[in-house]
């Protein structure tokens, strides 16, 4: 395994982002994104599988970053461009963002098209342009359970709730419960905030921006959060783009499926 490197960033507002930076320098940087509630450790397989220099943070209100008092789309995005110019401001890109962090790419291309100059490569894994359900009673149960901290009751039913919503049918029960833990370090203010911004995320238009640049888009057939006609609707604003779906899988496939996630991302490299 990769010796990983802690590079905090403090961005603008002043929020404080939990940065790791593995591999040899490089003039390729592979970027990792990780989904809502997530934090960085979510790519930890995919990442171990990589070449080179891959970095990874958790967003703000997730894992060891600081809250924030701004909670949006568009503030992780500016994130993003902050990170990079910090700790990747020449390097050619490879950006992989899971759910939440393919948003974030979305949302980086309309407010900062510039940095996708130097994109050679764009992946998208169980994400959506927009369009997403309605909050289901599972993620009303994770919210209250985020507000009031109830462990000992989260410990003992949350994971199964989570296997059920997150993952498909070959579900690894050790990425169950590393997935429970990650939720536990989510803010209930990042939980709320976000939730409200993936219900309004439409970005279709943002893709426009990334026709030219190679791309593959990844979804299982078994995912509940983003199902893949959402993987289809990214497809059809980026024909270049290679759509592959996973038979069986669910919503965590840097987890599921980390193999194969890792190498649609070195074909970028």
């Amino acid at each position: 395994m990769a010796t990983l490197v802690p590079a905090a960033v403090k961005v603008k507002d002043g929020t404080e982002l939990n940065v790791v930076i593995s591999g040899p320098p490089s003039d390729v940087t592979v970027v990792l994104l990780h989904g809502w509630t997530l934090d960085l450790t979510s790519w930890n397989k995919v990442a171990e599988s990589l070449p080179g220099r891959v970095l990874r943070y958790d967003h703000r209100g997730h894992g060891h970053s600081g809250g924030g008092t701004v909670r949006t789309l568009d503030q992780l995005a500016d994130d993003l461009a902050e990170v990079l110019e910090t700790h990747a401001p020449n390097e050619n890109l490879v950006l992989a963002g899971h759910s939440m962090g393919g948003m974030t790419m979305m949302a980086l291309a309309e407010r900062h098209p510039q940095v996708y100059e130097r994109v050679q490569g764009a992946v998208f894994v169980a994400t959506s342009p927009g369009s997403l359900p309605p909050v289901r009673a599972m993620e009303q149960l994770l919210g209250r359970w985020l507000a009031r901290r109830t462990a000992l009751g989260f410990a003992r039913t949350m994971p199964l709730g989570l296997r059920a919503m997150l993952f498909g049918k070959r579900a690894n029960w050790k990425d169950v419960a590393a997935t429970s833990k990650m939720i536990s370090r989510c803010t209930g203010n990042a939980f709320t905030d976000f939730r409200y911004e993936l219900a309004t995320h439409d970005r279709a238009k943002a893709l426009a921006e990334l026709t030219s640049i190679p791309a593959a888009i990844l979804a299982g057939s078994s995912d509940l959060l983003t199902p893949p006609r959402h993987a289809r609707a990214i497809a059809t604003e980026l024909p270049q783009a290679e759509l592959v779906i996973y038979p069986g899988a669910g919503h965590m496939l840097p987890m599921e499926r980390a193999t194969e996630v890792a190498a649609r991302i070195k074909r970028y490299l």
